[in-house]
């Protein structure tokens, strides 16, 4: 239970409804037994005026007649009491588990990229999904049922003992058997369940693979290999909740024949006491097999809620590995920053904690505030590693990188990003309209800035074609698009954030040479008074960059202005020459 600990705080934050429950629960109950001590009354009296006891049949059917009415008041009452108790059990399980839920979420947001490297998505969203789940099933119908198996146990059974202290014993001594195979089984249902879950996670991940690599799927031809292997997985799914629906079958059966068990004691044991005059009268022994049939299912239930607290505890444990894991990138100052964009990298060297590849070595150079600096360099010479170390998703291994003269390891980090524009390789847009996904960048933007910052990013045009234009829905990560209208909605999002500090990694690889001159020709009006960096393999995106930077094994092996460049032997000179002659053909 001690991963459960971490729960706690919740039942203290909603601690006045659960007690408000516990009390609506006990009135339930309470009302609960009138019903059994009402027709215990009733055979009583129509034994006594069977055995002539009783004076008229009219003051038998009087009686009668209000006992019915006390019957049906106490029931309405008691069904009332009973949905409060549902309805505010069930309610705070699901308040707790939202809130419990935005934990996990802001926990994965303050995460840095390492952890997301060495952990896959599904099993990040299976923890903040399924564990939850099976968290909240504690949070609620276990605790529920706790709390209504308790009262009545404390109500009833010293009540039973008080009216026939021998029949009580006979009556309940099946009960801890059922709760005892009840345990067994849900331990067998639990394991089983586990392992169905396994491979409906495994099934979900082929299938979504299948849909999001559909295109080349069907390039290659794949289609009768692909669904040769879904239905031998979805073979082996079937026949492993076949295993569990086996064992779950027993549940129901094993309830009925202990509940059997339970009226045939009462029955059989009371039918001797009374006989032999142990009991006075038929009543109780009708009352007796009403309780039986109303502790049975909380009996039951006790077998049930330990599987329900077990599988939370393995959930709530492996939820609390990510709630316990310590952000690498630490927020270091909360201290508002006035940001120019000044940058400079002081001797920087940097490895990658998961493949321990070195991508930096001993890198140096300077940005001032409103230049523009572009960096080429072959694949894996470290370009897009220091437009990452910029923006502080990584800290340096050795070294420093200056903004403004000042380390970013100690700037408040949410200013510090928030005064970055960056356009990744690969453009990232959410299944959300085009609108949207714009004002990602900017959430308060107005429909002129929008169509602005479009404009700039030279993807208006395309959008204006479009049916429902800036209200078109992308597909999953903008899969409506081009891989050039893709990158210039990323661009756009990045402009109309209006930043100290534009990064642009390799962003106009997409676009067609015309497209990309009109680009660079918006990037140069708005930059004026910003930084920006630009990763490129084109020497038309870098040729009117202030200073350009030559990488190669995560050395800078060049620096200077294109005409420089142009001067020197080397690779930029190589690459220029290779892309003019390309361009003349």
């Amino acid at each position: 239970m001690k991963h459960l600990k971490h729960l706690n705080k919740y039942f203290l934050k909603y601690k006045w409804l659960l007690i408000g429950g516990l009390f609506i629960t006990i009135l339930a109950r309470l009302f609960a037994l009138v019903t059994p001590r009402l027709i215990r009354e009733s055979t009583n009296a129509i034994e006594k005026y069977v055995n002539g006891e009783t004076v008229s049949a009219a003051a038998v059917r009087s009686e009668l007649i209000t006992n019915i009415l006390l019957i049906i008041g106490a029931t309405l009452i008691g069904a009332f009491f009973t949905f409060l108790m549902r309805q505010t059990f069930i309610v705070v399980s699901r308040h707790m588990e939202y809130d419990l839920k935005n934990e996990i979420y802001r926990k994965y947001q303050e995460l840095s990229l390492n952890f997301y490297k060495q952990n896959r998505t599904g099993d990040l969203m299976n923890r903040i999904s399924e564990d939850v789940s099976k968290v909240r099933m504690y949070l609620g119908p276990a605790i529920m049922y706790s709390v209504q198996t308790g009262i009545l146990f404390i109500v009833v059974i010293p009540y039973m003992f008080t009216q026939a202290p021998e029949l009580t014993m006979y009556t309940i001594a099946p009960l801890p058997i059922l709760s005892f195979a009840i345990y067994k089984l849900s331990v067998a249902i639990n394991q089983r369940s586990t392992i169905v879950q396994q491979y409906l996670s495994k099934l979900n991940t082929f299938t979504q693979e299948s849909f999001s690599g559909i295109s080349v799927i069907k390039s290659y031809g794949l289609e009768p290999q692909t669904n040769v292997a879904f239905v031998a997985l979805s073979n082996e799914n079937k026949e492993k909740n076949i295993d569990l629906v086996k064992v779950q079958a027993f549940f129901f059966p094993l309830m009925v024949l202990l509940i059997g068990a339970s009226n045939i004691l009462v029955i059989y044991i009371g039918g001797h006491k009374f006989i032999t005059g142990e009991i006075d009268n038929l009543g109780i022994i009708v009352e007796f097999l009403l309780y039986v049939n109303m502790l049975t299912w909380p009996v039951a239930t006790v077998g049930w809620v330990t599987s329900i607290v077990q599988q939370a505890e393995a959930s709530q444990r492996r939820i609390n590995e990510f709630l316990k894991e310590e952000p690498q990138i630490q927020n270091p100052s909360n201290e508002p920053e006035d940001v120019q964009g000044a940058v400079a990298f002081k001797n920087v060297t940097f490895t990658y904690e998961d493949t321990h590849i070195t991508a930096l070595k001993n890198v140096s150079f300077e940005v001032n505030s409103g230049e523009t600096l572009a960096i080429i360099g072959k694949t894996g010479a470290g370009k897009s590693t220091i437009l990452e170390l910029i923006g502080r998703l990584y800290d340096v291994e050795k070294g420093e990188i200056l903004i403004d003269g000042k380390d970013i390891r100690t700037m408040n980090l949410t200013e510090l990003r928030d005064s970055i524009g960056y356009v990744p390789q690969d453009a990232f847009l959410f299944s959300d309209s085009i609108r949207n996904n714009i004002k990602f960048g900017k959430a308060d933007a107005s429909e002129g800035e929008i169509v602005e910052a479009a404009k700039n990013a030279a993807v208006h045009r395309n959008i204006a074609g479009f049916s429902k234009g800036y209200d078109t829905v992308l597909g999953e990560r903008g899969i409506t698009l081009s891989g050039g209208q893709k990158q210039r909605v990323s661009i756009a999002r990045a402009i109309i954030h209006d930043p100290k500090i534009l990064l642009f990694d390799d962003s106009l690889s997409a676009v067609d040479t015309e497209t990309e001159e009109e680009i660079l020709n918006n990037l140069f009006k708005i930059s004026q008074n910003k930084t920006t960096i630009i990763v490129s393999h084109r020497i038309s995106s870098v040729k009117n960059a202030d200073k350009i930077i030559i990488l190669e094994g995560g050395e800078v092996v060049q620096r200077g202005t294109h005409q420089e460049l142009l001067n020197t032997e080397g690779y930029y000179k190589e690459l220029y020459l290779k892309q003019l002659s390309e361009k003349e053909m």
